[in-house]
């Protein structure tokens, strides 16, 4: 058995023109999606992915708000931002781009992000939603749905599936655990603590692994026919690359793709779902605020 690619670059090409045909339906009525993108200093990571949000943008049709904020920024500042965009009838979804500095309050911050405009979906009332089941949860994650629409895209049966998550962390691990309950899996969730790791990874049927370590999961790992989506971006020294690297998922790639039944690439996987969903959240909550009006 070879397992398909699920190629994510083609899925979320396919969520962007949905997002720009909305974009401008809304436009035409007389609402324009904003997203408002706050940076707390000059990290290159979160540099360029603040940089790809803001080109996304542009082309969804989607105003975009830039705010890079100094790197010793009071915790006092950029509450006082926040609150500026709470009130800007412009700004229909507001992201504060993580990790920030250390001397930041990371739950104090995206607690002052309200939930109508909490397209990153981090606030703890949406991910509360989310792991209660109740409908009007207003967004989710943006990684962790991504997950979700590649499987849906790809027509991979989730319900009823023994799904199997490696990774715990609030931002992909839980929140990709809860989607996947609410899609009617049975989800095990699997971290640093768990007993006989192995064994449990190979009850999966759907195995979604994000704990950001090269390699870990191993084709004696996963059941053959499994789906692995690879959440996990890794970069590991190679001199054949120009610069010095390259990327590779959580999963041995190579070796699973021989065994499973479909398998995510890394890169051109999850990674361009990411910013996909946030514009599909934005758009979302600005069709919210039309309807409001």
């Amino acid at each position: 058995m070879t397992a398909t690619i699920i190629d994510g670059k083609a899925v979320a090409r396919a969520i962007h023109e949905e997002v720009r045909r909305e974009a401008e339906e809304l436009r035409a009525r007389g609402t324009t999606p904003g997203l408002a993108v706050v940076l707390v200093g000059a990290d290159p990571a979160s540099v360029s992915y603040v940089t790809a949000k803001q080109k996304a943008c542009e082309e969804d049709r989607i105003e975009s708000f830039g705010h890079t904020l100094p790197a010793d920024t009071s915790q006092e500042a950029l509450l006082s931002l926040l609150a500026e965009l709470r009130s800007d009838e412009r700004v229909d979804g507001i992201l504060v781009q993580l990790p920030l500095p250390r001397h930041l309050d990371e739950g104090t911050v995206l607690a002052a992000v309200p939930i109508e405009k909490d397209v990153d979906g981090f606030h703890a009332e949406n991910l509360g939603k989310l792991g209660l089941r109740e409908a009007d949860a207003r967004f989710a994650p943006c990684t962790p749905a991504g997950v979700i629409e590649l499987l849906k895209r790809t027509d991979v049966q989730i319900e009823g599936a023994n799904a199997v998550v490696l990774g715990r962390s609030k931002i992909v691990g839980l929140p990709a655990a809860m989607l996947l309950l609410r899609e009617n899996a049975t989800v095990t969730i699997c971290h640093s603590r768990t007993r006989n790791l192995a064994e449990e990874i190979r009850r999966a049927d759907i195995l979604v692994a994000a704990i950001g370590r090269p390699h870990f999961v191993t084709a004696d790992m996963v059941k053959d026919g499994a789906v692995v989506i690879d959440v996990g971006v890794n970069r590991v020294e190679d001199a054949s690359k120009k610069r010095g690297f390259r990327l590779v998922g959580d999963c041995d790639f190579d070796a699973i793709r021989e065994k499973a039944r479909a398998i995510t690439p890394v890169p051109g996987g999850v990674g361009p779902m990411t910013i996909a969903m946030l514009m599909k959240n934005t758009v979302r909550a600005a069709r919210m605020r039309a309807e409001l009006a």
